[in-house]
This record gives C-alpha cells, structure tokens and sequence, in this order.
C-alpha cells in the first residue's frame, strides 16, 4: 500500500493541510481562514479551538481529497505561527485566554522597562533575541498577570504553555503528549540556544514557573500517536518545525551562507550558518533552525512583520481589490508609484528597526494618485523591506547573499518578484513548489520514519521554477530606497513625537 506524509501548516491567518507523495509532491490541498481578533490598537488573538478545529477539519478533508485513510499516511509533519502564546488548563484542556498572536503590542511598554533596567545583554547572549514584544515570554507573564486566577493555577501546576505546534500535539494526542520543537522553543525568549534547555534565569526573569513549559525535542522524532477520531487508524507525529525553519529546510537551504525569504503574512529571510550559534548585530536574531539525528542548525533571522498582510488590508481594509490576486493586474497599470511610499508598520517596525510603537503610514499622496499607485507602493514596500533586512544580515555574515531562494504566497507575484530582483541586485529563485513550510515539516517527518533515507535523497526534489534577474537601472534603484528611508524616518519621526 502507497504512503503518503500529512502536512499540517498552522498560519497566521489560516491552517492548511498538505499531502505529500515520495516524490515531494502535493498531491492534495485543503485550507480554511479564521478569526482574526484586534481588541484594541496594536492586540492582536486568536481562539485557540478555532485554530484546532480549523486545523482538524483540513486534516480530514486532504486525507479525503487524497481518496486515503490513516493507514495510508506514514507520519505527520507540524508546521505553525510562532511565538503566538496559548495557555491552558491540562486537566480540562481549555485555554484561560485567547493566543496571543505574535504581532500582538501590548507588551511593548514591559519590553522597555526590561532595556531601561539592562536585561538586553543578558537575553541577547542567551537566546539570540532581542528583547521585543514579538516573541512569547511577556506574552505568557501578561495572561499570568491580567487573567484571574491564573498565577495561582500555574503555580499550583495546573496550567500549561505552549505554541501553536504543542496545542496542536496536545490536541491530537488528547493531552498524552506535551512537547514542541527547538526551532519553536527558541523563539519563547526562555530557550537558551547554547544549553538547549528552558533558562531558570529567563524563567525567574520574567516570572514562569517550570511546570507550565514543554519537554523539548528534536525537529524530526516521533513525538506520539494520534488519538482522535480524524484518521482511521493511529498515525505517528513525527516532524516539527516553526513555520520560518520549516521554509529554510522545505528550500533546501542545507549548508551555511544559503538564505531564504518567505513571503507570507510577514516576511521572514533566513541564512544557514551551520553548526556554531553566531552572535550578530542588534539588527538580526540568531535562531534555531532545527535538530536533526542530534545535530543543531542555527540561522540568523530578519523578521518584517507586514508583508502579505498589506494586500489582505488593501482587499478587506480599503476595497480596492476584491481579491489578493488582483493587486498584480492592479499594480501593473502603472509604470511606477507616482511618488507615493507606504510603510506597512500596522503592528510596528521589525528588522532592522525594532520599533513597536511605528505605525502605518502613506506619503507623497497628490491629486494623481490611483488606487493603482498605492497597490504599486504596498508591493515595492514588501520588497524595500526585504531589501533592509538582506543589508543588515549580509553585514552580520560578513558575505554578500549570491542568490535569494523564495516561497510563500506572493512569490506568484511576477511584478513583486521582479522589482524584489532589481533592488536586490541578486537573483531570486523561484522553485517550482513554493509550499516549501509543509514541505519542511513534512520532510521532517519522513526522516523520522524512514519513509525518506536521508537529505540526500531529498535535496534531488527541489528545483527552480524561474529566476528572477536585474534589470532596473542601479540609478533608479538607489533613488527609489532613498525615497524609501525617507518615508521610514517619517514613520519614526511620527513616533517620537
């Protein structure tokens, strides 16, 4: 009988589910949106049932799209949203409080009470972080701190965190197994990257007793075995990895210096680095990539937090497409923006800023300005993003980037793809699935099971679908991120003030 590896792609916006062939191919698709909850400016939650029903119903439906059941699937594969923080209770298995997802601000002002009493240095070196509101330690302190009851539950160990990967693991094993991966682990801002274990410092820091976090694991393991009614019979969990890692290993970015970016709800460029947790500038993170037969990877990390999510406010905030594919078309009946620069800072400035308090903003608005000219200037800033964030990672590598391996959503983005190409000055290479997340994580979950023999084996399944080279003037190029830097000191001035 025929196997298959089940993908589950847990996503800011929407859960997916992939079936995968041995050959690496996606033989069957489902995905399903789900509530994006805004409380107040800069939160941002998520119902954590919803995610695992959303999350569940695709599950069965690409099995059933497949024409298989649980005896046709070797392994499952996790890949999610990171940093997003839930907590619950594990004898009832009911969250206390909604995710908190990771563009969520509303630990900005304890993030600066923590530089102002000169814990950065002390974090940094521990966890590759930097000290943001992104990630899921204050995340975790604020739902101890502002939920009733919820301190003295968590000390009384009755409540437990986890990611989005260890509620989903939970779920599927009806509370049996409570794990998460490294690559996960090391975006808590309470992993330490060296020791490869929960930091008793860190934790003390910011007030989490023990008893709430994960055991921690490798990338590809079997984890457990499914026990809920989705498939037929028992399938091993076996492969996880943030949604981030599971791109750079789904791209095959195998070997240290190779760099990817994906292009999702943000964006999010990654460089192998190898075996050595490197310390970079302030302007990079340096991160877990994954654990594989005991051996670490680790990568440096620069994160823009708006990038797909512009043309989702285009469609749903403005009206002025009616879906995200139209922005191409529409952006295309201009040759240039007109002028106009809009910096996407809804849920503020990641790499290599690091600012929470930006906001959004549009400049260089005249009489002549069509909505075709705003969708032109919502791409370009996806790409001037991208572009701050190679700078700052080439000057922490000390190495110019040969070549940008790319996926997620809006790589079918010829026009984005092609200005992302000439601002770089590099090529960007395009493979012919861009699905690379479950990719990742289902090739980590074949591994574990020995349904793929090694990497070698499946380094022969990427291939490029279309490169992307050059080919502005490096004239135009230089004043159209001029422009860009001086609508980004704008956004900062704004804050300032």
């Amino acid at each position: 009988m025929e196997k298959y590896i089940l993908s589950l792609d847990q996503g800011t916006t929407s859960s997916r589910a992939i079936v995968f062939d041995q050959a690496g191919r996606s033989i069957a698709m489902a995905q399903k949106e789900f509530t994006q909850i805004f409380p107040q400016a800069g939160w941002v939650e998520h119902d954590p049932n919803e995610i695992w029903s959303t999350q569940a119903g695709v599950a069965a439906e690409a099995t059933v799209k497949a024409g298989l059941n649980g005896t046709n699937i070797a392994a499952i594969g996790i890949t999610n949203q990171r940093e997003t923080t839930i907590v619950w209770n594990r004898h009832t298995s009911q969250p206390v409080y909604n995710a908190i997802v990771w563009q969520d601000r509303r630990t900005a002002e304890y993030c600066n009470h923590l530089r102002e009493t000169h814990r950065e240095d002390l974090i940094r070196q521990k966890t590759g972080l930097v000290i943001d509101a992104y990630f899921s330690a204050t995340k975790i302190k604020w739902i101890l701190d502002n939920v009733s009851g919820a301190r003295e539950q968590a000390e009384a160990g009755d409540l437990v965190f986890g990611t989005v990967d260890t509620w989903l693991v939970w779920n599927l094993t009806r509370g049996g197994v409570h794990i998460t991966d490294v690559s996960n682990a090391s975006r808590t801002l309470l992993f330490n990257i060296h020791t490869l274990d929960w930091d008793e410092a860190l934790l003390e820091l910011f007030t989490i007793p023990r008893s709430m976090m994960p055991t921690v694991k490798e990338s590809s393991e079997v984890y457990g075995e499914t026990k809920t009614t989705i498939f037929a019979s028992k399938v091993p969990i076996a492969g996880i990895a943030g949604d981030q890692q599971a791109a750079l290993f789904g791209q095959m970015c195998l070997s240290p210096g190779m760099v990817k970016n994906t292009y999702g709800t943000g964006c999010f460029m990654l460089m192998n680095i190898g075996e050595k947790s490197l310390m970079p500038s302030d302007n990079v993170l340096t991160t877990v990539a994954w654990k594989v037969n005991g051996k670490v990877n680790y990568a440096f990390e620069g994160s823009t937090f708006i990038a797909g999510a512009v043309v989702q406010w285009l469609r749903d905030g403005l009206g002025i497409i009616r879906s995200s594919a139209e922005i191409e078309s529409l952006a295309a009946q201009v040759p240039n923006t007109n002028g106009v620069y809009f910096v996407p800072a809804f849920t503020g400035l990641g790499a290599p800023y690091w600012n929470p308090y930006a906001t959004g903003m549009m400049i260089g608005l005249t009489r002549g300005t069509t909505a075709a000219h705003i969708a032109r200037a919502a791409l370009e800033a996806i790409a001037y993003q991208t572009l701050e964030v190679l700078k700052a990672m080439e000057a922490a590598a000390g190495t110019p980037i040969k070549e940008l391996r790319v996926d997620g959503g809006a790589t079918a983005n010829n026009l984005l793809m092609q200005f992302q190409a000439d601002v770089l000055g590099t090529k960007v290479v395009r493979p012919t699935i861009t699905e690379t997340t479950a990719q990742g994580a289902a090739y980590l979950a074949g591994l574990a099971v020995g349904y793929w023999k090694d990497t070698t084996e499946i380094e022969r399944f990427w291939k490029a679908d279309r490169v992307f080279a050059p080919a502005m003037d490096p004239q135009d190029v230089a004043t159209g991120f001029h422009g860009w830097q001086r609508a980004v000191n704008a956004v900062l001035s704004w804050t300032k003030s």
